[in-house]
């Protein structure tokens, strides 16, 4: 399976984007996707997860209220909504997919890996 994600790009504080993750494989909406990201010079940090039929979904304490995690299955597509950018949500942003249907923080459950997109807040 095969991640890709898109999206990212500068933006000034207070505004949105919106990242998408494209699935290879169809049996991608057979299991959970999350998105993680790490900040410049952080570890890596847990972000959203969405369970396999998209109708529960888990957040960040720091993006809870502000970003959306979606999936269309029909287009093997994850998004994630991100309103009210602020310059501490900079960081590169990884989709990946879960080894199983259900939601989880724990990165080592997720076994595919999307290359990554660059958020960049500016204040």
């Amino acid at each position: 399976v095969q991640l890709q994600a898109s999206g990212g790009g500068l933006v000034q504080a207070g505004g949105s984007l919106r990242l998408s993750c494209l699935a290879s494989a169809r049996t991608a909406s057979n299991f959970a996707m999350g998105w993680f990201r790490q900040p410049p010079g952080k570890e890596r940090e847990f972000v959203a997860a969405i369970n396999w039929s998209g109708d529960s979904t888990w957040y960040a304490d720091s993006v809870k209220g502000r970003f959306t995690i979606s999936r269309d299955n029909a287009k093997n597509t994850v998004y994630l909504q991100m309103n009210n950018l602020n310059p501490e949500d900079t960081a590169v942003y990884y989709c990946a997919q879960s080894k199983t249907g259900y939601l989880t923080d724990r990165a080592n459950v997720y076994i595919y890996w999307g290359q990554g997109t660059q958020v960049t807040v500016s204040s």
